[in-house]
């Protein structure tokens, strides 16, 4: 099999502390993004009741507006990220979002609540891609994907602080409560990334570096001719759809179906958020860092084989009326929406030149924040609404609409396949790509 080892400029390769250091503090700040984005489907009941909105609409003011304005302004703070500090415009995105996650526990109406939301979405959108494309930048092309994949860690970490803890805060206090807990530190951890990491050199690792400022219009040619970035791209998105899209109403339906309150729903996942999804992104980190999986179409044979598998047990979840069952199957279900996060991730840098990178990643992340922040939420909250009929939605409605998203994993598993006839191809191309490419 042929494999993706690269000559890289060791000389220029930072200390193992200090790589290691800047991965951390960008997990940490991944959590904080997970976190603050996602709270709100814990706390989704208290905020349909207290608003008196039916389940289509508390999905879209709590998923779309965020989702629309992290879509519409993640490509053009990418654009400048490609082109500008990193670490600076990371610094000013993280303490941006998390004043506005703040915010919205400081809500008392519908717009300021809709106000709020953007101006998290606003700041997200320059969060993730900064953070990839400066570990990539402290990581060698062939330990990526295992970088990625430790950088993950902060998606079960933050849903579980979204979950677990913002569910006990929540029924401590209010629901107002969780969001403030979960904004105010990000301002803190915002300085200590300004003061302490350094904006590192521009793909200094990478085997073939070349002064180029490509076009939006190159980035996204080059990516659609990219065809295992495409791939890529579509099942990664197809994940969120599928476990995000699903992770988002189960606070909800849980309440519903087995009469818990919102910190005994919270407590049912966020378990599962922290030690399953931590387990699983650790152990796929680990068994990245072999040798054997330096050949990309195992990595993404990997992913598309653990999505297939999860899924069944995701169908069953929602399937059952045991809250045991349901418990067993959310072992196996929830794990498996992080541990593809990461190697999605370094696929994607390896896929880019070095100065498209944020770009790629910012493509990936429309295309899933679309997907399981616009479509899945409204999507299941107004068939819930269409199931209920002219009654009240329940957890009979709620219940049939989740099963009808559940089996979209097995579509994300088949992109991911697909991925690995060119996967080898794509990244030699990335590797030595000019301004003047063409098939």
């Amino acid at each position: 099999m042929a494999t993706t080892v690269l000559d890289v400029p060791q000389s220029q390769a930072p200390s193992a502390t200090v790589r290691w250091y800047v991965l951390i503090l960008m997990c940490l700040i991944y959590s904080i993004n997970i976190a603050d984005r996602y709270v709100v489907s814990t706390v989704l009941e208290p905020i349909r009741l207290e608003l008196h909105l039916n389940d289509a609409g508390v999905a879209f003011l709590t998923g779309v507006p965020l989702a629309l304005f992290y879509v519409a302004f993640g490509i053009p703070i990418s654009w400048l990220a490609d082109r500008s500090n990193r670490r600076n415009i990371l610094v000013a995105s993280l303490i941006v979002w998390s004043f506005f996650t703040a915010m919205c526990g400081l809500s008392h109406s519908y717009l300021q609540f809709l106000t709020s939301r953007i101006g998290v979405g606003v700041g997200e959108a320059g969060g993730t891609p900064p953070s990839t494309a400066i570990v990539s930048d402290y990581f060698p092309p062939d330990r990526r994907p295992m970088a990625m994949a430790v950088l993950g860690l902060g998606a079960p970490i933050g849903a579980w602080l979204g979950a677990d803890m913002a569910g006990a805060v929540a029924h401590a206090f209010s629901w107002r409560a969780a969001f403030l807990a979960l904004g105010v530190p990000g301002v803190a951890i915002g300085v200590l990334v300004y003061l302490t990491v350094r904006e590192p050199l521009r793909g200094r690792l990478d085997a073939v570096v070349e002064d180029l400022r490509p076009t939006l219009w190159d980035s996204l040619r080059f990516l659609w001719r990219q065809r295992a970035a495409f791939h890529v791209v579509m099942g990664g998105g197809l994940c969120a759809l599928w476990g995000w899209g699903l992770i988002y109403w189960t606070p909800t339906f849980l309440q519903r179906a087995y009469d818990l309150d919102v910190g005994q729903a919270g407590a049912v996942t966020g378990r599962i958020h922290l030690l399953g999804g931590s387990m699983a992104t650790a152990a796929t980190a680990w068994l990245l860092s072999r040798p054997c999986m330096r050949d990309p179409r195992r990595v993404v044979w990997l992913l598309a084989g653990g999505v297939a598998a999860a899924t069944l047990p995701s169908v069953a979840a929602y399937w059952t009326h045991s809250l045991v069952v349901a418990k067993l199957m959310f072992w196996g279900f929830i794990p498996a929406i992080y541990f593809y996060i990461g190697p999605c991730f370094g696929l994607l840098n390896n896929l880019a030149p070095c100065h498209m990178r944020n770009m790629f990643i910012a493509i990936s992340l429309l295309v899933a924040n679309v997907l399981n922040l616009i479509i899945a939420p409204w999507a299941v909250g107004v068939m819930s609404d269409w199931f209920a009929g002219p009654h009240a939605t329940d957890a009979a409605s709620l219940r049939a609409a989740l099963l009808v998203l559940a089996p979209t994993g097995f579509w994300a598993a088949y992109h991911l396949h697909l991925a690995s006839r060119t996967i080898v191809e794509d990244q030699a191309r990335a590797i030595g790509y000019t301004r003047a490419w063409s098939p």
